[in-house]
C-alpha cells in the first residue's frame, strides 16, 4: 500500500473515533469580504453559513498580520514563533469534515509569518497517533509545519487549556519567543505564554 493510501486509510479510521479528523485537505474556499455580524448570526451558531464564517475569520485575522509585520520589522536575535490551533482555526473541519481544506486567510498569514522568519507551530487537542494524517493535511493546505504538538496518552487527563499552556511553555523552553497565539476557542489562548492572542470566531461554540 502506498504512503498516501495508508494516510487515507488511517484518516478514515480516525473519523470514526474523533469527529472531524479525516483525510488530507484540498484547496481552501475563496475568502470573502468581511461583513458586520448580524444579530441573528451573533445569537445563534446554527444560523451561520460558511460564507459568513469566512467573512468573520477574514476580519479577525487582519490585525494578526499587521502585528506580525510590526513585530518582525527589525532584525533580532530572537527565535520568533507563532502558535496555531488546528480545527476550525487553520483547517475548515466543521463545514468540510472529510476534506478539511485550509482556511485561506489563515494560510496566507502563516505563509507571511514564515517568510518573515517566524516559526509556524501547531498545538492541537488531536491525539498524537494521527500526527502523520494531521501533518499531511496541513502541508497539503499550504502550511509550513515547523513543529506539531498533539496530545499523548498522559495529556488526555489534562484540561485542554492546561495542556495547551504546557505545550507553549515547552516551546519557550526550546528558546522560542511566541509572538502570537491564534485559535477559535479560549482554551487555545488563555494561560499566557504568548505576547499577543488573536481569537477567531467559534460562532457560540458551534465551531469548537
Amino acid at each position: 500500500m502506498s504512503i498516501k493510501a495508508k494516510l487515507v486509510a488511517t484518516a478514515t479510521l480516525t473519523a470514526a473515533i474523533t469527529a472531524g479528523l479525516a483525510t488530507p485537505a484540498v484547496a481552501a474556499p475563496a475568502p470573502v469580504a468581511p461583513v458586520a455580524p448580524t444579530a441573528s448570526v451573533a445569537g445563534s451558531g446554527s444560523a451561520v453559513t460558511e460564507q459568513q464564517w469566512l467573512a468573520y475569520v477574514t476580519a479577525a485575522i487582519e490585525p494578526a498580520r499587521a502585528y506580525v509585520e510590526q513585530r518582525t520589522a527589525e532584525p533580532s536575535d530572537e527565535m520568533p514563533a507563532i502558535v496555531f490551533d488546528i480545527d476550525n482555526t487553520t483547517l475548515a473541519t466543521h463545514f468540510h469534515p472529510f476534506t478539511m481544506p485550509g482556511i485561506q486567510p489563515v494560510v496566507e498569514l502563516a505563509q507571511y509569518a514564515h517568510s518573515r522568519g517566524v516559526a509556524v507551530i501547531f498545538v492541537t487537542a488531536r491525539v498524537d497517533f494521527i500526527e502523520p494524517v494531521t501533518r499531511y493535511s496541513l502541508e497539503k493546505a499550504g502550511y509550513t509545519v515547523d513543529e506539531l504538538h498533539g496530545r499523548g496518552l498522559g495529556d488526555l487527563f489534562k484540561p485542554v487549556q492546561q495542556y495547551k499552556t504546557d505545550e507553549r511553555i515547552k516551546i519557550e523552553n526550546e528558546g522560542c519567543t511566541i509572538i502570537a497565539s491564534i485559535g477559535n476557542n479560549w482554551t487555545d489562548l488563555n494561560g499566557g505564554h504568548a505576547e499577543q492572542t488573536f481569537k477567531l470566531p467559534d460562532c457560540n461554540g458551534l465551531l469548537s
